[in-house]
Order: structure tokens, then sequence, then C-alpha cells
């Protein structure tokens, strides 16, 4: 049976993308900002792959994509107040913010900011942390 081992983002600036990722703890070098490929391991050995739109125009026909997202990211945090922090880290770095910290009826507090390809990406924690 297949195990799921990575995911991966087409990036227009990997700089850019790197930096914003290393915001959410992603450890990634920052020698790591001229390549065209990186990858990074997470905790349990899944990776997040990285590439250029070039490394991916290499080797198929790729186009982005319009109207909307077909992937999301969630990013736990270490309680609430991390939940403001980070979304505060975020936006002040200058990335979009695409909603403030809530209290959602579901039991988290939840924000949720753009990474610099428009991908969204969730902050949250459990509100009795």
């Amino acid at each position: 049976m297949p195990t799921l081992n990575a995911f991966g983002f087409v990036v227009d600036d990997m700089p850019a993308t790197l930096a914003f990722y290393r915001l959410l703890g992603l450890d990634i070098p920052a020698s790591a900002d001229g390549e065209a490929h990186v990858e990074a391991t997470l905790d349990g050995g899944v990776r997040v792959l990285f590439d250029t739109v070039d490394v991916v125009r290499s080797f198929m026909d790729w186009e982005p994509p319009s109207g909307g997202h077909r992937m999301g990211l969630a990013f736990l945090c270490d309680g609430p107040a991390d939940v403001d922090a980070t979304y505060a880290r975020v936006v002040a770095a200058g990335y979009e913010g695409v909603k403030a910290p809530w209290d959602a009826f579901w039991g988290q507090r939840y924000a949720q900011v753009h990474d610099p390809d428009g991908n969204p990406v969730d902050l949250f924690a459990p509100l009795d942390r």
C-alpha cells in the first residue's frame, strides 16, 4: 500500500516562499533560497517540496490554477495566544492576512493567511489550551 511521503508547492519566488514557511517553523536553511528545488522534512518524516515554475515546466505542461485554490494547510499553534502572535508576526512580515484571529464556533482560535503564491494557510489552536 502506498504511503504519503511528500506534498509539493509550485512557487513563483523561492526566497519569499521559504521565508514565509520559516515564520511558521519549518527548518529550511537560508542557503536554500537560491535553489530551484527545496525539501524540508517534517516531524514524522513527511516532506514538503518546493519547486520553481521553471522546474515544474521542465517536465510537464503547467499553468497556475485560476478561480480558487485546490489545497490548503493548517498549522497547530501552542494555544489561542500563539494563534494571535503567529498571525501578527506573519502579517507584520508583509504577508497577506486573510482572516484575523477569531474564536470559531467549533471550539478553536482560528486565523488565515496566504503564502506568497496565494495558498491559504490556517493557524489554529483549541480554545481550552
